[in-house]
């Protein structure tokens, strides 16, 4: 990779994903606190050249504007969220330069989670917010689970060795879930084990790989039999199709604890 990738900490499960150069250029993705950040700036001797943010809650751009103005550097988010901070607003098929940096983005529009979600895709790597969690995904608290389904489908069907960067550390309970969902799957208790194993060093889970998610997350496998007939079983009826099953397992992930 010819850029570097490093997870800040913030809040109690969020992740700032900082991305630098070998020059000390760096962007940041979804700093809903600004002190993480300006630490790491400043321990590396970093100069921020853009902020980045998926969508519009606050624990994802809180700190956006301070760092953008402190720093004079812009912030790039979506179009279709009322935000003041967002300086140059994005909508699906974008493409956005990060200026001395030199990487550059596709912007992708995936509502469900909220109606104006986008994603930053390139250089192998996918920046998605609340969408898609490793073994999981966001809640469609603005969408429809259709919505969702077609934003998590497009997500998916990016090369399986692109990084996934997402916006929390929930892998560890997500992987709960979709061992009750596909008890067999031998892909989930081996990653699971790895995670924890992650987590009692205190590492991230995170990023991850499409590669990987394809096959240990039941929100992207709703296709399968396997998901299929769990999806039947906890609502008491026959799936008609893949997005039935989505619907069911994700109100399903809704009272699993």
């Amino acid at each position: 990779m010819e850029f570097q990738l490093t997870a800040l900490p913030a809040f109690t499960d969020n992740y700032i994903w900082l991305l630098t150069d070998a020059s000390g250029n760096a962007a940041v993705v979804d700093p809903g606190d600004a002190a993480p950040v300006a630490q790491a700036l400043a321990a590396r001797h970093l100069k921020l050249r853009a902020v980045l943010v998926t969508h519009h809650h606050a624990d994802h751009m809180g700190g956006a504007a301070a760092l953008a103005g402190h720093h004079g550097c812009e912030v790039y988010g979506p179009s279709r969220e009322a935000a003041e901070a967002v300086d140059v607003p994005l909508a699906d098929g974008a493409e956005v330069e990060v200026p001395g940096l030199g990487a550059r983005f596709r912007v992708l529009d995936i509502p469900g989670h909220t109606a104006g979600h986008i994603a930053f895709h390139g250089h192998g790597i996918l920046f998605c917010g609340d969408t898609l969690f490793s073994a999981g995904c966001g809640h469609p608290f603005e969408g429809t689970p259709a919505q969702m389904y077609g934003s998590l489908a497009k997500l998916a069907a990016l090369p399986a060795p692109t990084v996934v960067c997402c916006g929390h550390e929930y892998t560890v309970k997500n992987l709960r879930f979709a061992a009750l969902v596909e008890p067999d799957n031998t892909a989930v208790h081996r990653y699971a084990a790895e995670c924890a194993t992650r987590r009692a060093r205190g590492e991230p889970t995170l990023p991850s790989t499409l590669a990987l998610e394809r096959e240990v997350n039941p929100f992207l496998r709703c296709e399968r039999p396997t998901v299929m007939r769990s999806a039947s079983h906890h609502a008491g009826r026959p799936m008609q199709d893949a997005l039935e099953t989505f619907a069911v397992i994700r109100g399903w992930k809704d009272g699993f604890s």
